[in-house]
């Protein structure tokens, strides 16, 4: 059996769950993505991922800027969908669109809710050093991913991890979660069980004025912050050029709790970095206008010896 889909996605996280619905035998009969933005120096029209993927796929692709006019609503009815797959997508869905599928529209989300509900989830999960987290297939409804889940996938995150890594972690457990849930629902086994009301937690966007990196706190904090940011937007320094603060960011830090010394300073000349307590080891750099290299590459166009300060 094969079931008529609607798929609703944008950034990278969700071509693989797009592609995995396709290789099941579904009949994706449209996607819905953002539209195409301007990007890069040349500022040329960019389209999505999920957009090139789905052409390469040969499906009807979409890019309405809201959903909200009767017309967009008429239309999307007027595909006679069984079910709507949502992953990332970036427009709210009105409750004419939730309900005009004949099994209703679900969500893959990356996080273990109600932790982490909104735009940002796997930043913040690792931002908070989280142990673990996960993805979830859940029912949606008229709130902010406050749907009954009907499966789940979690894996730990590790000390080195960035949000990279995890990021890509989940959209592999998701595209097959997916799949074994759109087969569940196939099957006539569903079971969603409603979210508990305890340890609801908002993933809210990152803004431009948290990437600055905070040495005062500890080494655990800077280290999660750091790898939270990673690769997008960059937790950042600023380190003293002659008269020129040149800024730097940091896409990969380890805490090495053990080793203690003043906040901001460099503790030896291969960046280990001291924190409000203990100390960070960094890994990986990027310097304006340069590409990201790791620690032992970025020191040899850029020294930073044994008790520079970074600001």
């Amino acid at each position: 059996m094969s079931m008529r889909i609607v798929f609703m996605g944008s950034p990278d996280f969700s071509t693989l769950t797009l592609k995995a619905i396709v290789e099941a035998g579904h009949d994706v009969v449209c996607v819905y993505t953002q539209p195409p933005r301007r990007a890069g120096r040349g500022k040329a029209l960019r389209k999505t991922a999920v957009h090139e993927l789905a052409e390469e796929l040969g499906i009807e692709v979409r890019t309405p800027v809201s959903l909200k006019p009767e017309e967009e609503k008429a239309s999307f009815r007027a595909l006679g969908a069984d079910i709507g797959v949502v992953v990332a997508y970036g427009l709210l869905l009105p409750q004419a669109v939730l309900g005009a599928p004949r099994h209703g529209c679900l969500n893959l989300h990356g996080s273990l809710l109600p932790r982490w509900r909104g735009a940002a989830p796997i930043q913040r999960a690792v931002m908070a050093g989280d142990e673990k987290t996960g993805v979830q297939v859940m029912q949606m409804e008229a709130g902010l991913d406050t749907g009954p889940v009907m499966a789940s996938a979690e894996t730990a995150i590790f000390p080195r991890d960035t949000t990279a890594d995890v990021h890509d972690r989940l959209a592999a457990m998701g595209a097959e979660l997916m799949v074994e849930a759109l087969q569940t629902i196939e099957a006539g086994d569903a079971v969603f069980t409603p979210q508990a009301d305890d340890g609801v937690t908002y993933a809210h966007k990152i803004s431009s004025e948290e990437a600055r990196i905070d040495w005062s706190r500890d080494c655990e904090a800077v280290s999660a912050h750091i790898r939270g940011l990673s690769p997008f937007p960059g937790a950042w320094f600023e380190l003293q050029d002659g008269d020129e603060a040149v800024r730097i960011k940091v896409l990969g830090a380890l805490a090495v709790p053990h080793e203690d010394g003043e906040a901001g300073i460099a503790l030896d000349d291969e960046l280990l970095i001291g924190c409000g307590a203990g100390s960070v080891r960094l890994l990986r750099l990027q310097r304006a206008g340069k590409g990201a290299m790791d620690a032992d590459a970025f020191l040899r166009g850029t020294p930073i010896e044994k008790g520079r300060r970074l600001d």
